[in-house]
């Protein structure tokens, strides 16, 4: 007869016992098996509750071959991830679509180049189902990295590189950039400036894009280098205002940019949007709350585009292959408040 329990934590065979089915079945619920019918699978269920059965990390990796965790790559540096809402918003989503798959998150940010291989080692030595990898840079080696480590990945933001092909998720960030614009251009605005992200990263390639579509024939010098921060944003804006003190108008690739430029123009006894009108890029609702006069951007669903992101890697985890590997454009929508 098996034990049913060791010292005072309940076993497999417990839970089997109580729910009157074989082991076998109730390790197939357990650890998330097919063919098993409804009334056992409620069955098994209720006695795991009752007796408050925990399944053990190491035998159920031998049964699903899975160890229940997801790397999440963010490659910036600590203080970024923790002061731009961006990654809150995201990993929000990522974290809320993992625990919906029953599986944990696994952090990883990047320092610098010295911690390329060490994420490298860290995937290729077992510890994680798949990885999600967002804010990636064109002039590193981790993504090449990340893909050779074999460990299933999808990618936010569209890598660069047409030798990576690997499923990602992003916005229409070229889209979004020509409807701000264009909503600047129906607004009577004749100087529009553009402060653009880091160069290294294809938002911001992206977005510049976008903006001259639109603006074809517009002088290089309206646009102005930021990387992302507020106080880049701020920087770009008194730049700009130094160079052009007729603009009348400014497209940041960000939010946090925005908000810089907004602060720049205040200190600057520029009105907005009277005298310039602002738009920024994201919606995040943390830094758009807080801007006065209330911020007119593009939205993407950045928590949205986190799920996605999970729900990709699940497909590819569970062999659904070439239909696994499409990618996910979403679409971005103008948010019209009082900048612009």
């Amino acid at each position: 007869m098996p034990e049913q329990t060791t010292g005072l934590r309940p076993t497999l065979e417990a839970v089997a016992a109580r729910a009157g089915v074989s082991r076998a079945t109730a390790s197939r619920v357990v650890n998330g098996g097919a063919g098993v019918r409804a009334p056992l699978v409620e069955k098994v269920r209720r006695a795991v509750e009752e007796l408050g059965y925990v399944p053990n990390h190491a035998a159920r990796t031998l049964v699903t071959r899975r160890n229940g965790a997801v790397a999440v790559i963010i490659a910036e540096p600590e203080f970024r991830i923790f002061s731009d809402p961006f990654f809150e918003q995201q990993v929000r989503g990522i974290s809320r679509e993992l625990t919906a798959h029953d599986s944990q998150l696994v952090l990883l940010w990047v320092e610098g180049p010295g911690d390329h291989e060490r994420i490298a080692r860290y995937l290729g030595g077992g510890h994680v189902d798949g990885a999600l990898a967002f804010s990636l840079h064109s002039d590193d080696r981790l993504s090449a990295l990340i893909v050779r480590s074999g460990v299933p990945t999808v990618f936010g933001g569209r890598p660069a590189g047409s030798d990576l092909a690997v499923p990602f998720v992003d916005c229409d960030n070229r889209g979004g950039a020509r409807e701000a614009v264009r909503h600047l251009v129906s607004l009577g605005r004749e100087r529009i400036a553009h402060i653009a992200g880091p160069r290294d990263q294809t938002s911001a390639l992206d977005r510049i894009a976008g903006y001259r579509d639109v603006l074809v024939d517009a002088d290089p010098a309206l646009l102005c280098q930021g990387d992302f921060t507020r106080e880049s944003g701020a920087r770009a804006m008194a730049e700009l205002l130094d160079r052009w003190p007729d603009l009348d108008a400014v497209f940041a690739a960000n939010d946090l940019m925005a908000a810089g430029a907004l602060r720049t123009l205040r200190e600057r006894g520029v009105r907005v949007p009277e005298d310039v009108a602002v738009v920024g890029f994201d919606d995040m609702e943390l830094v758009v709350r807080d801007t006065d006069p209330a911020l007119t951007t593009v939205r993407q669903d950045i928590e949205g585009m986190g799920r996605i992101m999970v729900k990709l890697l699940m497909r590819l985890l569970d062999g659904a292959g070439e239909a696994a590997s499409a990618s996910v454009i979403t679409q971005t929508s103008l948010v019209r408040r009082a900048s612009a």
